[in-house]
């Protein structure tokens, strides 16, 4: 697996590996050689997304002051 493809085409190979796995054509050595490609490819689009989460922070300007508050995507 290349480190340096972003996570949208990484994802788009998770997509490929399920659509493989549900036709049920291949063989048991080859279902668990890709299942496990596909778990690495889904921890490498994991620690994508928790770096990019790390890296939203707003800086807000709070009395002459900036401050540093994570971004929050719950609500």
């Amino acid at each position: 697996m290349e480190k340096n493809k972003s996570f949208e085409e990484q994802i788009s190979e998770l997509e490929k590996i399920v659509l493989e796995l549900e036709k049920g054509e291949l063989s048991l050595d080859d279902s668990v050689k890709k299942f496990e490609q596909g778990i690495k490819i889904s921890k490498e689009c994991n620690e994508i997304l928790e770096k990019a989460e790390k890296k939203i922070n707003i800086l807000i300007n709070q009395d002459g002051e900036m401050k540093e508050e994570k971004f929050d995507t719950e609500e």
